[in-house]
């Protein structure tokens, strides 16, 4: 079972002492934020990761070791790694999601729809033809929101293999929005890959992804409890 916890920026106070709980690279990846918003945003996604993790392990929040060195350039802002846990991190508009299994390799990511995006220009440079095509044929009101389908469903998969934005996205193929979530066709990658969108938020939009043969099952927990304890 992938655990998808959510909290809301909106409803969540933000408890300055959870910044006590952060590792070095942490710390200074919130501070160089300017934005208060954006610092809560990332301050809770280290909160439920760190609270859940010591949950499990029976541990102080801070003494839980997280790498999040990137493959390329050895700074701190790949994806979350930990050992004895799969994990994935997302955060956008009113929403902050934290996925968890112990073995599976995952990917979860949020986006808040944006009406005033030009969903045709980010196509052109981010959506297989197929997509594009898909995307022009749709009434414009309805462009942004499948947009970020498709983006969610695509930022999802290549987080879960750890591509993430080195991923030529023009060549992962996912379905239309209307369909279900699954991946239609992806030449750089040969594993399995399981796909499903996710409950979140009005005016959100968000996807799962998980390397794996077997149907994804999830369960969706409210961050809030965790945050409290």
């Amino acid at each position: 079972m992938i655990e998808v916890w959510w909290a809301r920026l909106s409803t969540q106070p933000i408890d300055p002492r959870w910044i006590t709980d952060l590792d070095p690279a942490e710390r200074e990846r919130l501070a160089a934020y300017v934005r208060t918003e954006d610092q809560n945003r990332f301050l809770l996604g280290c909160t439920i990761v760190r609270r859940l993790l010591a949950r499990r392990q029976q541990l102080p929040p801070a003494s839980i070791r997280l790498d999040r060195r990137c493959p390329d350039c050895g700074r701190p802002h790949g994806k979350v790694r930990t050992e004895g846990a799969e994990l994935s991190i997302t955060h956008s508009g009113d929403l902050v999601g934290v996925a968890f299994h112990p073995t599976t390799p995952i990917g979860l990511d949020v986006e808040l729809v944006n009406p005033a995006v030009d969903a045709v220009a980010l196509a052109r440079v981010s959506l297989a033809s197929a997509e594009t095509d898909d995307l022009v044929r749709r009434p414009a009101a309805d462009q942004p929101a499948a947009f970020t389908t498709y983006w969610t469903r695509k930022e999802a998969v290549v987080k879960a293999t750890g591509d993430g934005i080195r991923t030529d996205l023009t060549k992962l193929v996912v379905t239309p929005p209307d369909q279900p979530a699954a991946v239609v066709s992806w030449p750089d990658h040969a594993g399995p890959i399981q796909l499903i969108d996710v409950d979140s938020a009005p005016n959100h939009r968000a996807a799962l992804a998980a390397l794996s043969d077997e149907p994804i099952e999830m369960s969706l927990e409210d961050a809030a409890n965790l945050l409290s304890s």
